[in-house]
């Protein structure tokens, strides 16, 4: 099988670029550098993944890019202009599970509508967004009563309900039961890309190479030390995905030959 894999410039018109960081490097304590070099685009209506050995950076690059820490060098851009404090059009969903367990469903997603809008309007908002990450008729639960699945959506719903254009995704499904997580692997793709929301594009760190190969339309492969892009894959299967189709694991196959070291091969 012939993969399709690149590095650099993809063959999308410029003016589709939504999100953008350019010669991207951070650094612990000026001494430490962590990454480097890191040059990323997403596209207009695409899911793009970082995928990289643990310790390389993914989690601190995804926290760069939604301007929560500043780089040590490079620049982030959105529409072309660039970023330099965080964004209400850049929303970023945690790998732990962040609700207000004193907060019903309807109010943690109200939350980020607080001094925006009217009361009314940011209650109908939040509705719609819990109805699009399948929750309608669970407005008034408490996290405590819902699954963890549960309360992941209505992560998920209120990070929409932001209106932002682009959205983050650090480890989403990382400390869900795997049948939870793959329920709504099966769901997110259509639920964040859905015509009733403005986002234009997603950003999802993973180690989960099925995940990343059920999901995403491009892979960066974060590697090195420091840790650089080293790796650019185009996924080129149609939706629905299935893991028992033989191009599906050598997409997975690629991934994993990428993140083993040289040496180890």
């Amino acid at each position: 099988m012939s993969m399709s894999v690149t590095i650099g410039e993809t063959e999308k018109a410029v003016e589709e670029i939504q999100l953008e960081c350019k010669d991207l490097a951070y650094s612990f304590l000026s001494s430490h550098v962590i990454f480097k070099d890191v040059n990323i685009k997403t596209y207009t209506d695409e899911l793009v993944a970082i995928v990289g050995p643990s310790g390389c950076g993914k989690s601190t690059l995804i926290r760069v890019l939604a301007n929560l820490i500043p780089p040590t060098a490079g620049h982030v851009f959105l529409n072309g202009i660039e970023v330099k404090a965080p964004s209400s059009r850049i929303s970023l969903v945690h790998q732990s599970i962040a609700t207000f367990p004193w907060m019903t469903s309807l109010d943690n997603v109200k939350i980020v509508l607080r001094n925006k809008v009217k009361d009314d309007e940011a209650t109908d908002i939040a509705k719609k967004m819990i109805a699009l990450v399948g929750l309608q008729g669970h407005e008034d639960d408490y996290p405590k009563e819902m699954s963890g699945g549960m309360r992941q959506r209505i992560a998920i719903a209120r990070a929409l309900a932001a209106s932002p254009t682009i959205m983050l995704m650090d480890e989403p499904f990382v400390h869900l039961d795997e049948l939870t997580a793959n329920t709504l692997r099966n769901e997110i793709y259509s639920i964040l890309f859905n015509p009733e929301n403005d986002l234009k594009s997603v950003i999802l760190v993973s180690h989960n190479l099925h995940e990343v190969v059920q999901l995403a339309d491009r892979v960066y492969v974060m590697g090195g030390t420091p840790a650089r892009i080293i790796n650019e894959i185009k996924i080129d299967l149609p939706r629905p995905r299935s893991e028992e189709e033989p191009v599906f694991y050598e997409y997975v196959k690629t991934l994993y030959h990428d993140l083993i070291p040289k040496e180890s091969r």
